[in-house]
Parts: structure tokens; sequence; C-alpha cells
């Protein structure tokens, strides 16, 4: 937990709480994607995570897929940005948020491909063999994606 949310959920408790989230769909050559099951409740999903004060966008994400990757990732472009009914989640521990979601595009990455205690595993899958249990606050940009939705949009 980064120490913003750690500082504000020392004043507000389990309240929802306004976050701002980046996330990357990484392409390999062949035009696969990028997720990554999560541990411990094993649902898929894109690297990223929650961006802390002070940060830019791309240095939200790059951050977050480095620490969950171990990549390094370049050229990136704008997917899309998600809002609305979506966004709001509750966690295990009663923590409730409401999120909005850059989500960018990378083609060029370097490094090697890593798992870290966040996930149980990292695997390039393609359109056609998405995993049925993808994570429910993701399954609306992950669609997009497998629609080749490339217009960046405010939705």
């Amino acid at each position: 937990m980064n120490d913003y949310i750690k500082s504000m959920r020392e004043k507000i408790g389990n309240d929802t709480l306004l976050t701002v989230g980046c996330g990357a769909f990484i392409q390999d050559k062949e035009g696969k994607l990028l997720l990554q099951r999560r541990f411990p409740d094993g649902l898929w999903g894109i690297p990223g995570g929650i961006m802390e004060i002070g940060e830019f966008f791309e240095e939200t994400v790059k951050r977050e897929v480095y620490e969950e990757t171990n990549l390094e990732i370049t050229n990136l472009k704008l997917f899309r940005i998600y809002s609305g009914s979506k966004g709001f989640a509750t966690y295990p521990n009663g923590d409730r948020v409401y999120s909005v979601q850059i989500i960018f595009l990378a083609t060029e990455y370097k490094g090697l491909l890593q798992k870290n205690i966040e996930s149980s595993e990292l695997s390039f899958i393609s359109k056609q063999d998405l995993p049925l249990n993808i994570n429910s606050h993701q399954e609306p940009f992950i669609m997009d994606w497998v629609k080749d939705v490339e217009t960046p949009v405010i939705k």
C-alpha cells in the first residue's frame, strides 16, 4: 500500500477514497497482451497501480509495471481514460475506493519478465485465449483492447 493511501485510511477509515490508477496494455511482437494473475485472488488483469502524490501518469505506470513485471516500458501511447460506475470497488478488508483509470499501450519494453509477490503468474495471452476469471474492474478496458478500440477516448 502506498503512503498516500495509508495516510488517508488513518483519517477516513474504510470510507470511499478517490484514487487514480494507471495501467498498461503491454503487447509483444505477436500482438499478445501481458496479463498478470494476482495473488491471492487468482484474477487476471493488466499491470498497474495507484498514483502517488506528485507523480506524472507516465511515471506511475512505468513504476508499477517495473515493480510487478521487471519490465521497463517505453514509447507509451494513451489508450483510454475510464471513469463511471465500474470505478467503485470494495476490498476484502472493507476499504472502499472510487478509481479513475488511465490506461496506456506499450509495444516496446526491455528486461526479463519476472513476477513479484503480488503475482502468481505473468503471461502473454492472445485475444482468443483470454482467461474467464478477469478482474471485473479491468474487464471494460480489456474488452476494449480485444475489440481493437485504439482511439484515445474518455469514458
